[in-house]
């Protein structure tokens, strides 16, 4: 008889200062999760403290992965949760770019560029009379995949060659 491997343990970070956010994250995260057949924990942190005793959790529980919310606390101590995930040897994924960039694993997400495209066109159309309420919501089209190939070898990761060939930039 064999047994079942255990289900992917992976835990997201997010912020719960930011309430309304963090609750539509949250759904999203679990239902993704439960539909896929991963195992979720959800770690909480607001402050730098925060952020190292989550890190503490996740080396002590041994998680799979960690998901990094999108938070602007969170971009702002970037670094330092790149750094936390090296060391304790945690693959990591983001929604913003510059967290591959600070030596996180992966970013998947808006194309920031695009998004301040679109808020300069906003902005012409109001200064040229036109009402924000008459305007439609607009969401984003562009997102991009960025693979850290130099985080992903220090962890141990092979990462398949079509995926590298599908990513928007590779950091090597």
């Amino acid at each position: 008889m064999t047994s079942c491997p255990a289900p992917a343990r992976v835990a997201a970070l997010i912020n719960p200062t930011d309430a309304p956010r963090a609750e539509a994250v949250l759904g999203d995260l679990q239902a993704a999760a439960r539909s896929i057949g991963v195992q979720l924990q959800i770690l909480n942190a607001s402050t730098s403290r925060e952020i190292d005793a989550a890190f503490a959790t996740l080396g002590r529980e041994r998680f799979d992965a960690l998901f990094v919310g999108g938070d602007g606390f969170f971009a702002s101590r970037r670094v330092q949760i790149a750094v936390l995930a090296a060391q304790r040897s945690i693959p990591a994924t983001y929604s913003q770019r510059e967290y591959a960039e600070a030596g996180g694993l992966m970013s998947y997400g808006t194309n920031q560029e695009d998004a301040w495209r679109q808020l300069g066109m906003y902005v012409s159309r109001i200064l040229k009379g036109a009402t924000p309420a008459d305007m439609p919501v607009v969401q984003a089209t562009k997102f991009e995949l960025v693979i850290n190939h130099q985080t992903a070898r220090s962890l141990g990761l092979s990462v398949p060659p079509t995926l590298l060939a599908t990513a928007d930039e590779v950091i090597e």
